[in-house]
C-alpha cells in the first residue's frame, strides 16, 4: 500500500495550486481562439486545429528543452546553492534564444508541407497565414519559459499564475480585433489569432522580467553570473537532460496533434469535431499535469535536501491524489458530453460529433493522470531518457499506429473515423502509464538501494563557474 502524508499533500497542493490556475488560464486562451475562430466558421475552426498539429509540437518541443532548467535548479536550491541557479537560467536563455532561431527558419516552410496534404484551398491559406503570424512569438516564448522555469525551480509557482493573467487579458481583445477586423485592422478569422498568440507571448515575457525584479524570491538571484559568455558544458547538460523531456512532449502532442492532418481529407465537421474534444481535453489535462509539475519541483527539492525516506512519501502522495482527482474528472467528462460541445459551436453535426469523443476521452484520464505524474517525478530525479523510451513505443507504434489502423482502414473492423484514432490514444496512454510507473518504483528502489545520486563532477564545474 502506497503511503500518503497530509503534509506532503498541502506542500503539492500549495506547489500545484498556482500552476493549475496558470496552466488553466493559458489554455483557455486556446480555448478562446477555438471559440472565437469557430463563431467565423466551422473552416476558421479547422485552421486553428491544422495549424495547431504543426505549432503546438515546435512550441511543446522548445518548452520540453528547457523545462531541464527545472529539476537542475530546484536541486540546487534544495542544497542551498544560489550562484549556480543564476548561470544556469543565463545558459537557459542563449539555448532558447538559439532555438527559437532554428525554428523559426524551420517554419517559414510551412507552405511545403501544407501543399502535400489533401485540403480545400480556403482551408490552406488560413492555415498558412496563421502559422506566419505566430512564428514571431517564438523568441518572447523562449525568454518567458526560461524565467517560468527558473520561478518554478525556487518553489515559486506563483509567478507564473500572475503572469497568465496577463496573456489572457491580452488575448481576448487582440483576437477581437484580428478575427474580426476591428480598428482599422483587416479581418483575419481564425488566421487572426497568429497575431493574437504572438503578442500575448510579449506581453507574458515583459510582465515576467518586471515581476522577476520586484518579486523577494528573486533578490539572492538578481546578480550576473561572472561567466557571461555561453558555456558549452552547461549548455550540454541543459541539452542532455532536456532533449529526452522534449521528445516526450513531442511525441505525445503529436499523438494528438497529427490527428487533425490524418482526418483532413474527410472534411472540416469532422476535423471541428474532433477539436472541440481535444481542446476540452486539453482544458482537463491542465489538472494532472500541474500536479506532475509540482513533483518535479517537489522531488527536485527533496534530492537537493539527500531526504530519501520524505520522497517515497511525497511521490506516493501525489500519484494517490492525482488518481482521485482524474476518477473525478473521467466522471464529469462523461456526464457533461452533450452539453460541453455547445461552448464550441452551433453545428448540430460537430455537436453530436464531438459528444461520441468526449465519451472516449472520459476513459482515458486514469491512465493519462497516473503517465504524466510518473514521468515528471522521474524528470525531477533527472531520469529522463528511460521516459523517451517508453513514450516513443507507447504513443507512436502502439498509440498512433492502432489508431491509423482502425481509423482509416479495414484490417479489424471497418474504418472507424477519427473514433479509431481515440481508441489508439486510450490503449497508448494506458501502456505508457504502466510502463512509467514500473520504472518510478524501480528508480526508488535503486536509490534506497545505492543511495541518492550525487550530481556529477561536470555539473559541480558548471555550477562553479556561476560563483
Amino acid at each position: 500500500m502506497l503511503p500518503f502524508s497530509r503534509f506532503e499533500a498541502r506542500t503539492i497542493f500549495k506547489l500545484s495550486g498556482p500552476i493549475v490556475l496558470a496552466q488553466l488560464t493559458q489554455t483557455l486562451m486556446y480555448f478562446v481562439d477555438t471559440v472565437m475562430a469557430g463563431r467565423v466558421s466551422a473552416t476558421d475552426m479547422a485552421a486553428i486545429a491544422v495549424a495547431s498539429g504543426l505549432w503546438l509540437p515546435i512550441m511543446l518541443t522548445l518548452q520540453g528543452l528547457l523545462l531541464a532548467l527545472t529539476p537542475i535548479i530546484a536541486q540546487y536550491f534544495g542544497s542551498k546553492q544560489t550562484n549556480p541557479v543564476t548561470h544556469y537560467a543565463l545558459q537557459g536563455l542563449y539555448l532558447g534564444l538559439a532555438l527559437a532561431a532554428s525554428l523559426f527558419i524551420m517554419m517559414q516552410f510551412a507552405d511545403v508541407l501544407l501543399l502535400q496534404l489533401n485540403m480545400e484551398e480556403e482551408l490552406r491559406e488560413k492555415t498558412s497565414l496563421y502559422l506566419t503570424f505566430v512564428s514571431y512569438g517564438l523568441f518572447p516564448a523562449a525568454g518567458y519559459m526560461v524565467m517560468r522555469n527558473l520561478f518554478e525551480g525556487i518553489g515559486n509557482t506563483k509567478a507564473s499564475m500572475w503572469i497568465s493573467f496577463v496573456g489572457i487579458l491580452v488575448n481576448v481583445p487582440a483576437n477581437y480585433i484580428f478575427i474580426y477586423g476591428k480598428l482599422g485592422m483587416p479581418a483575419y478569422g481564425g488566421a487572426g489569432c497568429g497575431i493574437a498568440t504572438s503578442l500575448v507571448l510579449l506581453a507574458m515575457f515583459i510582465a515576467m522580467l518586471v515581476y522577476g525584479w520586484f518579486s523577494r524570491s528573486t533578490a539572492p538571484y538578481r546578480h550576473l553570473p561572472k561567466r557571461l559568455l555561453p558555456e558549452l558544458k552547461a549548455i550540454w547538460q541543459i541539452i542532455r537532460i532536456g532533449t529526452p523531456i522534449a521528445l516526450s512532449i513531442f511525441f505525445e502532442v503529436t499523438l494528438f496533434a497529427c490527428i487533425p492532418l490524418m482526418i483532413v481529407h474527410l472534411g472540416p465537421v469532422v476535423v471541428a469535431g474532433h477539436q472541440v474534444a481535444h481542446n476540452y481535453s486539453a482544458i482537463v489535462f491542465m489538472i494532472p499535469l500541474s500536479l506532475g509539475m509540482a513533483a518535479t519541483i517537489r522531488v527536485g527539492h527533496l534530492i537537493g535536501e539527500r531526504n530519501l525516506q520524505e520522497l517515497r512519501t511525497a511521490i506516493s502522495t501525489i500519484l494517490i491524489v492525482a488518481f482521485l482527482l482524474a476518477a473525478c474528472i473521467a466522471a464529469f467528462t462523461y456526464l457533461m458530453r452533450y452539453q460541453v460541445p455547445q461552448i464550441y459551436s452551433k453545428d448540430s453535426e460537430v455537436l453530436a460529433l464531438a459528444a461520441g469523443i468526449m465519451a472516449l476521452a472520459a476513459i482515458y484520464q486514469l491512465s493519462d493522470a497516473i503517465q504524466v505524474v510518473s514521468a515528471c517525478a522521474l524528470r525531477g530525479m533527472k531520469i529522463t531518457q528511460p521516459v523517451l523510451y517508453i513514450t516513443l513505443v507507447a504513443y507512436w507504434p502502439i498509440g498512433f499506429g492502432l489508431g491509423c489502423v482502425l481509423g482509416l482502414t479495414d484490417w479489424l473492423v471497418p474504418a472507424m473515423g477519427v473514433k479509431g484514432f481515440w481508441i489508439g490514444i486510450i490503449v497508448g496512454l494506458t501502456v505508457a502509464a504502466i510502463l512509467l510507473f514500473w520504472l518510478l518504483q524501480y528508480s526508488l528502489r535503486r536509490f534506497e538501494r545505492d543511495g541518492l545520486p550525487l550530481d556529477s563532477a561536470d555539473q559541480h564545474q558548471s555550477g562553479s563557474a556561476g560563483m
